[in-house]
């Protein structure tokens, strides 16, 4: 331990470079050894009322936060990772009028834990996802808001939503012709777009986590394709740049992995029609927006105006999401008119084995597993649905079909696809069926939330 002597010969010497770098050191040149320590405690004086003036300046800015508590309890008998929380606007403002959305930061004790809020889509509120809760645990949390001003956080980003469409050329027919990508916020889709246009970049909107990139297919044929990531970096920013065919090979940050053609793809919106899923192809216009492109959570909206279905047109909205750390997709639905049944499912391939499982959980599980990646290798597929809402496991010519029953013309559904190159992905059929297992078991119970 220094001395107090070297202690303070330490602190002339930090006088002494301190003149000379605001050039005050020919005006504080001192013979005198006494005189030297007196400027050294004159400014350590002025160095001390500095940080009481700061401190004393930022105080009334603290006090003016106000805040909340709220427990977050995992009901199940095992760990959770990444658990997606989601405080719904309308309880929230109910509870907290003056809650500002751009405003808060939620802690874990003294930790921050990265969080945003959601303004549009179908998980309005504020959300945030939790690395990890162990068996049984309720964890407390804290939330301060500033009623008045906006806070600014930097938190890692771990999902994203982009759509990207040409400007500056034409079409010719069917084609656009020149132009160059940038991204939008929303799109009226024009009438000349069709499949193959080269209007939109990689064919319509993309969204990703950490884990596993989407997109879909923004013209009749509405078929949801796959990106495997073979990195946890955010990558559609520079996929399709150069065309449609550079992401169908391997690349450094993955590829398509995932042949769709006529089939459902993987969650795939279509209708059970004379033993046929019918995706939504006829429709009058089609409107995709951004609603979220966020840290922790990322979402799509999509319009399809007069869906032409055996019941008549109807209007129906598509709302996707995903969040940090999983790989699962969201998918809620609702027509503007009654509509007899929702379908969605799986591309059959024969190299794939079809997995069928959670009947005994609120949530089951249609899946296939095998060699059906385009690059050869092992990729699993899946669709959750409710139980209750299941009206049947079928299949027609191009895919395996799960029929579901709409609640007040509404439905909501999840996704997944799981690619072996992944970062410590899945390389085996049974560490697949763990994964569903696991997955149906969370979707059946979800996490609690109370707020104090």
């Amino acid at each position: 331990m220094q001395s107090i002597a070297q202690i303070y010969f330490d602190l002339e010497m930090f006088v002494q470079l301190l003149c000379k770098k605001t050039h005050l050191f020919a005006q504080l040149q001192i013979s005198n050894k006494k005189k030297m320590k007196q400027v050294t405690i004159l400014f350590l004086l002025l160095f001390c009322f500095q940080l009481l003036t700061i401190s004393c300046s930022q105080k009334p800015q603290e006090d003016v936060l106000s805040s909340f508590d709220l427990s977050i309890t995992n009901p199940l008998d095992e760990t959770r990772i990444d658990a997606f929380v989601l405080i719904e606007e309308k309880e929230l403002l109910e509870k907290y009028p003056d809650f500002n959305p751009k405003g808060f930061i939620v802690y874990n004790n003294a930790v921050e834990i990265p969080s945003q809020y959601n303004q549009e889509g179908s998980d309005k509120g504020l959300a945030f996802v939790l690395p990890f809760l162990a068996a049984n645990e309720t964890l407390n949390l804290k939330v301060s808001y500033d009623p008045e001003n906006e806070i600014k956080r930097e938190y890692p980003k771990r999902t994203q939503a982009e759509l990207s469409h040409k400007f500056d050329g034409k079409f010719e027919g069917r084609e656009y012709i020149g132009g160059e990508f940038r991204n939008v916020n929303e799109l009226h889709v024009p009438k000349e777009h069709t499949d193959h246009s080269w209007f939109i970049r990689y064919e319509g909107p993309g969204w990703e986590s950490d884990k596993v990139g989407y997109r879909f297919y923004l013209d009749w044929r509405n078929g949801v394709d796959v990106f495997g990531k073979q990195v946890s970096d955010n990558v559609l920013q520079d996929v399709g740049g150069d065309g449609f065919d550079s992401y169908h090979e391997i690349n450094d940050w993955g590829m398509d992995v995932l042949k769709v053609g006529k089939s459902l793809g993987v969650g795939s919106i279509a209708t059970f029609e004379n033993e046929l899923a019918r995706r939504v192809d006829v429709t009058d216009s089609l409107y995709a927006a951004i609603t979220n492109n966020g840290v922790i959570y990322s979402s799509v909206l999509t319009k399809y105006y007069g869906w032409d279905v055996e019941s008549g047109k109807t209007d129906l909205t598509s709302n996707l999401s995903i969040h940090a750390g999983t790989r699962l997709s969201k998918q809620v639905l609702t027509s503007s008119a009654p509509i007899e049944n929702y379908a969605t499912g799986l591309i059959k391939d024969e190299k794939a084995e079809l997995l069928v499982g959670g009947e005994d959980q609120t949530y089951g599980y249609m899946a296939s597993y095998g060699k059906q990646s385009l690059n050869d290798d092992n990729l699993g597929i899946v669709v959750f649905f409710r139980n209750d809402q299941k009206m049947q496991i079928t299949e027609d010519p191009f895919s395996h079909v799960v029929v579901l029953k709409p609640n007040n013309n509404a439905i909501t559904y999840y996704f997944a696809a799981a690619w072996e190159l992944e970062p410590e992905g899945i390389t085996e059929i049974e560490g697949f069926k763990a994964f569903l297992d696991k997955t149906v078991r969370e979707l059946s119970n979800p996490v609690q939330i109370s707020l104090n």
